[in-house]
């Protein structure tokens, strides 16, 4: 037995299976396409992968090039023909998909593939290609039968013995009955459970495509800025669950929202014609690299408090500044906070600062009654932004037990008291609350964190006088969403108060 032979062989056969299976895959997929891989695009050469994600007429050559590639790539090197040409156009297609998304850029990245830098598995594989054309011998395969080069004729008329001619091409042509095995066994796989989710950027979760929106969304103005009346929640993409008792689910969604599905996330927000998000302070670091790298305008929304360390409470407005946001908000829990402690000075210092640095300046509550006590003070933002849903849901706990100032406070082992499960804890009085302001009211939590389904809380967010709603979406929710604002707003009935902004 000639092991080198055969390790070769192993190596090449392996790496031919690999992009066999990915072309494969994503063809049995039916409707597979990379234009969300090559929109989400980071790196020195997104602008170029960006444009191709964004033309459906480019697409519809590229994605039928790419599935073509693989295949032919990789029967070549699993079944041993023309193994140098096969070699040099898999480190070609290796290297367009290494530079769409390069591991590098600003920070070590971390993604469902481990810890990264320079070296991921794209490079790893283009390596080895390049290790397999150098070297002289490349294993058994088709391309060493007689019949494909006059010097393997030769070599052959110089057998010895017709038996060791007949092993040599029995080992030679082993490589097609391998091929129809693994590909028997992939074919069972497949029917019993679907196209491999595994298979590079053949994940599908259920969410409608960017080819279904319904429409162009809304829009509507908070100060200087217009932005759209379904504005993306930061909740989801940094990690904040409103979970009820299920602890594991906060860390199931920093599981799922790595950096580069946090950036997929957004380029298909922004392509959907959502153009504003609303972030807790710690996020901004991750939005000011976003927009850095891709180059995106998406408006940023920065909630800020007090600093925890020194109670300072301008100093986090300075560093949002130096972030980049566009428009500034006093988070709700702080603001209900400092209404609870007698603190309404501190609110109106905030706000003042905000606006003497040129900014929109947003006030947040989760209690109407933080808004209602800084109304009759004179302290008026210029946007509200009030959590805004009804209580007609399974968990929600009984009205006559609650209690302003709860939903930030401790949680109750009774079922029948608070435990993170009610955010607009009176309905009924943040609706007179918001009817009568005079100035642009952004509804969130309007599903309850999950408890109303979409068209019921969209429609009676809008309906009871949000101007704007904010909500916390993945990626497969995001065109489903913004198709549900379209129709609550094109069949809107009831409301009283005016639109503002």
């Amino acid at each position: 037995m000639n092991w080198k032979k055969l390790l070769i062989t192993i190596f090449r056969v392996a790496i031919g299976w690999h992009f066999l299976y990915e072309g494969v895959a994503k063809f049995a997929a039916g409707n597979w396409s990379a234009a969300g891989y090559l929109s989400s695009s980071t790196g020195p050469f997104s602008g170029f992968y960006q444009w191709l994600g964004s033309s459906d007429s480019l697409m519809n050559v590229v994605d039928p090039l790419n599935m073509a590639a693989l295949i032919l790539i990789g029967i070549g090197l699993f079944l041993g023909l023309a193994i140098r040409i096969s070699a040099v156009s898999g480190i070609a297609l290796l290297m367009l998909y290494y530079f769409a998304h390069p591991p590098f850029g600003g920070s070590l990245m971390a993604g469902s593939e481990g810890s990264l830098y320079i070296v991921n598995k794209n490079l790893i594989e283009a390596l080895a290609l390049v290790v397999l054309i150098f070297l002289n011998d490349k294993g058994w395969g088709i391309y060493a039968l007689p019949i494909f080069s006059k010097k393997n004729v030769e070599a052959n008329a110089e057998e010895t013995t017709t038996d060791n001619s007949r092993r040599e091409a029995l080992k030679n042509l082993a490589t097609i009955p391998a091929l129809g095995v693994l590909g028997l066994g992939a074919f069972r796989e497949t029917q019993k459970f679907g196209v491999d989710t595994l298979s590079g950027a053949t994940i599908k979760i259920g969410g409608a495509d960017i080819s279904e929106l319904k429409g162009e969304l809304p829009m509507g103005k908070i100060g200087d800025h217009e932005i759209s009346r379904l504005v993306a929640g930061g909740n989801l993409i940094g990690g904040w669950a409103h979970s009820r008792d299920l602890h594991y689910v906060p860390s199931l969604f920093r599981a799922y929202n790595t950096e580069k599905k946090i950036f997929e996330t957004l380029m298909l927000a922004e392509e959907a014609g959502i153009n504003t998000i609303n972030i807790g302070f710690p996020t901004n670091a991750t939005m000011q690299k976003y927009k850095k790298l891709t180059g995106s305008k998406i408006k940023v929304i920065t909630q800020i408090g007090p600093d925890r360390k020194t109670g300072d409470y301008l100093i986090n407005i300075d560093k949002a500044i130096d972030f980049g946001v566009d428009i500034i908000q006093i988070q709700g829990n702080h603001c209900d906070w400092m209404v609870r402690d007698n603190k309404l000075d501190k609110i109106d210092l905030m706000l003042n600062h905000i606006r003497k640095q040129g900014y929109t300046a947003g006030l947040a509550s989760h209690t109407v009654d933080s808004l209602i006590a800084c109304e009759e003070q004179g302290i008026i933002p210029d946007y509200y932004m009030k959590t805004m849903h009804h209580d007609n849901y399974w968990s929600a706990h009984p009205r006559e037990n609650r209690v302003p100032f709860e939903v930030d406070g401790k949680r109750s082992l009774d079922h029948n008291k608070f435990h993170d499960n009610c955010f607009c804890l009176f309905p009924d009085r943040t609706i007179e609350f918001v009817e009568r302001a005079k100035v642009p009211v952004m509804g969130f939590k309007v599903l309850a964190a999950g408890a109303i389904k979409p068209e019921d809380g969209f429609n009676w967010a809008f309906k009871n006088g949000a101007d704007f709603i904010c909500v916390g979406m993945f990626d497969f929710q995001i065109v489903n969403d913004v198709n549900v604002t379209i129709d609550s707003l094109n069949n809107l009935q009831g409301r009283k108060r005016e639109w503002y902004g």
